[in-house]
């Protein structure tokens, strides 16, 4: 067998690799109530996660017709976010069946992998730690390791060259139109899972290169012959 075209394959989290939309639902509606707010569903704060905490929460407070203050500063709010997402991130994350199959088919093969999130550092370290996947990419992007994030081509460009690999031998994959968009803007293979978040909205909308059912079937592909 040939070996595989692609050589870096770069991984969106939330709603890629783990599900995690009700651990960071509850952080943030503890913040919430920390500040005399009112908790708010979990299906309406799911949809608004892509963009990193801080503006989820910004986003919701919007929806909610609350305006920040002196008396309630968003400061303080996106504060109270951060100390209790310390405390829930990957307390109920859980992989998506075929993750961690699929990361190990990929670094046995000799791949680089990356972990490409919007999500704060800290806390994807966290849930990567807590799902045991701690050490299984080369390189790790939080929504504030840079000064951009995605969908700016700059962020994907900087882990092609930080990884040592043409771009066109790259490709990305994730569960919304953030990865799409992340993807085609640095000149990477859009790929795209459709299990995920994405505003609520079929990830198929955003017309990726690939649409594949889960991780598994995406290495399939990665593992043939050629590049499409």
């Amino acid at each position: 067998m040939s070996p595989p075209a692609y050589r870096l394959i770069s991984f969106d989290l939330d709603g890629t690799v783990v599900d995690t939309a009700a651990e960071i639902a509850h952080a943030v509606n503890l913040a919430l109530q920390d500040h005399g707010l009112a908790p708010q569903p979990p299906d309406q704060i799911l949809l608004l996660i892509g963009a990193g905490t801080h503006e989820l929460m910004r986003k919701l407070l919007l929806q909610m017709g609350v305006q920040p203050s002196t008396e309630l500063p968003i400061d303080g709010l996106l504060q109270s976010l951060d100390a209790r997402y310390a405390e829930t991130a990957g307390s109920s994350a859980r992989l998506y069946p075929g993750a961690i199959e699929a990361l190990l088919i990929l670094r046995a093969a000799g791949l680089k992998l990356a972990c490409v999130t919007n999500k704060e550092l800290r806390h994807a370290l966290r849930v990567l730690e807590r799902t045991g996947l701690a050490g299984q990419f080369d390189l790790v992007i939080g929504g504030d390791s840079l000064p951009q994030k995605k969908p700016d081509a700059r962020v994907l460009s900087h882990v092609a060259q930080t990884l040592g690999v043409a771009i066109e031998r790259c490709a990305h994959i994730g569960d919304s139109g953030i990865d799409v968009q992340a993807a085609r803007n640095a000149g990477f293979a859009a790929w795209a899972v459709p299990y995920g978040y994405n505003g609520g909205e079929p990830v198929a909308l955003s017309a990726p290169d690939r649409l594949f059912t889960d991780l598994l079937a995406m290495t399939d592909h990665v593992m043939g012959p050629s590049l499409p």
